[in-house]
């Protein structure tokens, strides 16, 4: 079995989250400077462990092999939110490189091919998930010209551009090459830390619906307008919301969760009863015939909520995530090497959150696993987790790698 070197493993977390440090996270965006720093230092370590390292055209990047194998993908995202933390996606990252490095230095691993990588904006500063959507080809040039940086407006074309990366290439996936996809994460949650487990053996991940609903009503003065002559807006938009915290529990399942993210008031000023209410809306579950009724439920609220309030509405579906259940043998193999290593200390479970592994998951058998978040804190510089548990989580998954490409190749247990 692999051994990982811890002292290695959180030594290159610590060098990675200085690309970009804030406080005790980083604040790495897609494409700054600082995110394409730790993109060619990612590169380098990768060229050191023995791989051929380079980055494509989205910024992706890639360490291969020099074998001829079906190799096993291991990462995770560079680049982080704003002012967040330093282990979301990264932790990710460096399971790969080290779990590479291991392999190659241990005659017993020395033959199983590890390729490990680093996707480019999951965090959607541009698009989510938008380097292993390219990698799955499911993004396309037009989408590219029309992508605008969601905090100050510059196209990705520049930003390609600006990075270095305009005339390069984009990897696409070819499945026969690779067994499949390993992806760890923290929890970004408290169910681990809650339940006093160490090891979250993902089981899926949700679906994402997401939409835009826009009620628009008479714009009048807000101090001589009679009550009863009202077609308030903003009104029908806060009673969605109620309505739908009332009435979505009939149709949700068990872990659906739903969040009125945003609602904008157009002309939005004190005196003045607004002409148009404009309400971002998202729900999340991991089955798609969950995720149906309540699209059906959400569209009857509105509309009834419309009528009460004197208001027309219009309902624009905005994202469309299917969930994605993860491959059962990967799974077993990861629950097996954390039975070894925590045992009484694991659990399967969902993922409330997106990750890229449900994109690779369309075109490769994918896994997942999670460590727990203190506090299950995320997307927040003073995001963290326990050192003994980021080693634990690369033990296991460096195990489980071994599982997996040992029986892909048929290779038997310690057999070098």
């Amino acid at each position: 079995m692999p051994k990982i070197n811890a002292e290695r493993l959180l030594s290159d977390l610590r060098r990675f989250a200085q690309f970009g440090a804030y406080r005790t996270g980083v604040h790495r965006p897609t494409y700054s400077t600082q995110d394409m720093e730790s993109r060619r230092w990612l590169a380098q370590q990768y060229e050191s462990a023995g791989l051929q390292a380079h980055i494509d055209g989205v910024g992706n990047v890639f360490g291969t092999p020099r074998s001829k194998q079906r190799s096993l993908l291991i990462g995770s995202h560079a680049e982080s939110q704003n002012h967040a933390g330093r282990l979301d996606g990264a932790l990710g990252v460096i399971y790969g490189l080290e779990i590479a490095r291991s392999f190659a230095e241990q005659p017993c691993c020395a033959g199983l091919p590890i390729a490990p990588l680093a996707w480019a904006d999951e965090e959607g500063h541009y698009s989510s998930l938008l380097g292993s959507r390219s990698f799955v080809g499911d993004l396309t040039e037009d989408e590219i010209d029309r992508a605008v940086n969601v905090d100050h407006g510059l196209p990705l074309r520049q930003a390609l551009r600006a990075a270095g990366l305009h005339d390069v290439p984009r990897y696409l996936v070819e499945p026969e090459r690779h067994v499949g996809y390993l992806e760890a994460h923290i929890e970004q949650g408290d169910a681990l830390e809650a339940s006093g487990q160490r090891i979250g053996i993902v089981t899926s991940i949700v679906g994402t619906w997401q939409y835009s609903i826009v009620f628009h009503g008479v714009q009048n003065h807000a101090g001589t307008t009679r009550m009863a002559i009202r077609k308030d807006p903003g009104l029908a938009a806060a009673r969605l919301s109620t309505t739908i915290a009332d009435r979505f529990p009939q149709k949700a399942g068990p872990r659906s969760v739903w969040t009125t993210g945003r609602i904008n008031l157009d002309p939005g000023a004190p005196n003045i009863i607004p002409g148009k209410a404009v309400m971002l809306f998202q729900f999340r579950d991991a089955e798609t015939a969950v995720l149906e009724r309540l699209d059906v439920l959400l569209r009857e609220l509105v509309q009834e909520v419309a009528i009460a309030s004197g208001c027309q509405a219009e309902v624009a579906q905005t994202e469309i995530g299917l969930p994605r259940h993860m491959d059962p043998a990967f799974q077993e193999a990861i629950e097996k090497s954390a039975a070894r290593h925590a045992p009484g200390a694991y659990v399967r479970m969902p993922s409330g959150a997106s990750h890229d592994a449900q994109i690779v998951g369309k075109k490769l058998k994918t896994a997942m696993l999670f460590v727990p978040s203190r506090g299950g804190i995320s997307h927040h510089w003073s995001e963290d987790t326990s050192d003994t548990d980021v080693i634990l989580g690369c033990q296991v998954l460096a195990d489980a790698a071994e599982s997996i490409l040992r029986g892909d190749l048929g290779i038997a247990p310690g057999a070098p």
